[in-house]
């Protein structure tokens, strides 16, 4: 038999010999290239055979089971930070803004003048009581002088009793007038030290509404100033879960810029009613700030830890694995891994625990480890635990 790729005969000699090694050593490579796929191909097998008898060896730490624990709630809890002491403060008499000793963000004093009124009028309007309460009394004095004499009259009997009660009447009457004039003076000297505008407490100027030569009016607001060293936030809880909240429970809080530092506060009161619209009751949380870095008007948010209750049944949180928006957990069952979706209740992220309503039964080990291939359908086995 001839082959296709023989010579002819009057090829030269060097050509033929070349070729009979050339055709030795393609069959060569095509042999070797058979033998390799045929080896990959069974490594292959042994892999997938490898992977389908894995038994995976779980220690006792890998697992875990539902346990009867008291776990507690937890009430998430947000709003915005006010100071608790706060204050409008207001100009008592009309007048003209003759000086302004306080700009925002003042730290004052306790009595300290924020703004100073024009005293003009003012003092004009004492000076004209104190004279009225001058004449008064001197009409008070000679009043009493009539009285002393008629007095001695009616003893010797010189005038009648009725000449006597007219007199003494005198008196009352300017002992009265004197009482008055004193009273309007008192009035006057009170307006006069209400033309120096003072702080009511120790705190900051939020804000301040007049400017010098501007004209007040009385109860025309003038600045504002509030305390920093106690902030107060209001937050809404459902009505379901006020009957967990306490006044003086603790509470940790973030705020918003903060987001390295906790902050601690305590349940201060609770609103005896709840909202009309929200069906929220509202409850009002203070947060001690002694070095005033907090301000009005900062967003916080954290978590009211309520009282632990009754026991229930919990597994931790690391065996609990969300997909396609359920919850499932994966045990070990008769040698093999199963999947058992399960209905969850209150989270106790503190203690990283989380209530188990169905779906588990007590003494199922439920895996906490995640692995490879370690899936519903695959071979588990559990260690035994150690002695101590």
């Amino acid at each position: 038999m001839t082959s296709s790729s023989a010579l002819p005969p009057d090829a030269p000699r060097s050509r033929r010999r070349f070729v009979k090694p050339a055709l030795i050593l393609l069959a060569l490579i095509a042999v070797a290239g058979t033998f390799v796929g045929l080896r990959n191909s069974e490594a292959k097998k042994e892999t997938k055979k490898e992977e389908k008898v894995r038994t995976f060896e779980l220690a006792p730490g890998d697992v875990a089971m539902l346990e009867r624990q008291p776990l507690g709630r937890q009430i998430p809890l947000s709003g915005t930070l006010r100071p608790v002491l706060s204050a409008t403060v207001r100009a008592k008499v009309p007048a003209e803004v003759s000086r302004v000793l306080v700009q925002e963000g003042q730290r004052v004093e306790s009595g300290q003048v924020l703004v100073a009124l024009d005293t003009a009028d003012l003092r004009a309007r004492l000076d004209r009581e104190m004279a009225a309460v001058a004449e008064a009394r001197a009409r008070l004095d000679l009043a009493q002088k009539n009285e002393a004499n008629n007095r001695a009259l009616l003893a010797k009997a010189f005038i009648s009793q009725n000449a006597y009660d007219s007199v003494l009447n005198t008196v009352q009457v300017a002992r009265a007038n004197l009482q008055s004039a004193e009273a309007q003076a008192a009035i006057a000297r009170r307006a006069l030290e209400d033309a120096q505008v003072r702080a009511p407490f120790a705190g900051v100027v939020a804000r301040r509404w007049v400017n010098v030569g501007d004209k007040v009016s009385a109860d025309t607001p003038v600045a504002s100033v509030v305390d920093l060293s106690r902030m107060e936030l209001e937050a809404q809880v459902p009505v379901s879960e006020v009957p967990f909240v306490k006044v003086g429970q603790p509470i940790a809080f973030k705020v918003d810029g903060f987001a390295g530092r906790d902050f601690g506060g305590k349940v201060e009161r609770i609103n005896p009613s709840a909202e009309a619209g929200s069906r929220a009751i509202s409850i009002f949380v203070t947060l001690a700030n002694a070095d005033g870095s907090l301000r009005g008007g900062m967003f916080a948010n954290g978590t009211l830890d309520t009282a632990e209750g009754a026991p229930v049944n919990v597994l931790p949180v690391a065996a609990i694995v969300e997909e396609g928006g359920q919850s499932f957990v994966l045990v070990v069952k008769d040698g093999k891994v199963e999947r058992r979706t399960v209905v969850l209740g209150v989270r106790n992220a503190e203690r990283g625990l989380v209530e188990v309503h169905e779906g588990l039964e007590a003494g199922v080990p439920a895996i906490l480890v995640k692995a490879d291939g370690l899936k519903a359908g695959a071979k588990a086995t559990l260690k035994p635990a150690r002695a101590s």
